[in-house]
């Protein structure tokens, strides 16, 4: 065999370092490709750390944030259980106050009332004795019936201190007349003849007019025929039978001049 030519070898020692060439690109693009790859990664992770590390900051200032509305939440929910037992205790406060201002209405009420009865009780009221009308305390009437009561009862000791004690306590009474006659019969049926005369003339003094009068004087003519004083009891009728000649006690003043006669 021949040797290969120079120009031949030439040739393959071309070809020889094309396909070096050829083989060496691909080694060198994949190690440039691997250092962009890495530094993208690195940049990438830098990012993820970097946005991780802003969430935990923004995590956290939530987390700070809620804990903050969690405890303004529960310090305004305190604030309103307060508020709400002090309106409970408003409430109740109101309540007893209303209570208390009607119980207080209530007893002012009653005082008033009992004020009133108290004033009427001194009150004076009309009365009629014996066809005449005045004006009497409530205080006055009443003892001048508990005396009435008891002379008609028979109790004529009592019914003489009742009058004789009622007109001591009542000197300028309506009643005084009538008093005065009804005091003069009490001692009259006690045989106390000299103060029934007294009693009598009295009446007759202070109210001459008055419709128990003429009883009065035929009472005096009756006490003095008991002291035995038949010229006084005389005089006494006849007087009766002048000053009051109409009267039923004038027609008995006659009827007894008569058989004195």
């Amino acid at each position: 065999m021949r040797s290969p030519s120079n120009h031949a070898l030439r040739v393959l020692s071309a070809a020889a370092l094309a396909c070096a060439a050829l083989l060496a690109q691909p080694s060198h693009a994949a190690l440039f490709g691997d250092d962009e790859a890495r530094k993208a990664i690195l940049d990438l992770r830098q990012k993820v750390d970097a946005n991780a590390q802003r969430q935990d900051s923004e995590n956290r200032h939530a987390a700070e944030e809620l804990a903050q509305l969690r405890r303004s939440l529960l310090e305004l929910q305190s604030q309103i259980e307060t508020l709400k037992s002090e309106q409970a205790s408003l409430r109740g406060q109101n309540e007893q106050l209303a209570r208390d201002v009607s119980e207080l209405q209530r007893r002012q009420k009653d005082i008033a009332q009992g004020v009133d009865d108290r004033l009427r009780q001194f009150e004076p009221v009309k009365v009629s004795v014996d066809g005449r009308e005045f004006q009497a305390d409530p205080a006055e009437k009443k003892d001048f019936e508990a005396a009435l009561a008891q002379f008609r009862q028979g109790a004529f000791p009592q019914a003489q201190t009742g009058f004789a004690e009622f007109i001591r306590r009542y000197p300028q009474s309506g009643y005084l007349p009538t008093a005065l006659f009804w005091l003069g019969n009490a001692q009259y049926a006690t045989r106390d003849y000299k103060e029934a005369v007294a009693n009598f003339k009295s009446l007759l003094a202070v109210a001459s007019e008055h419709p128990r009068a003429p009883e009065a004087a035929l009472s005096i003519a009756n006490c003095q025929t008991e002291l035995k004083d038949s010229k006084s009891a005389k005089k006494t009728l006849e007087d009766l039978i002048k000053v009051y000649p109409q009267s039923e006690a004038a027609a008995a003043a006659r009827e007894r001049l008569a058989r004195l006669k």
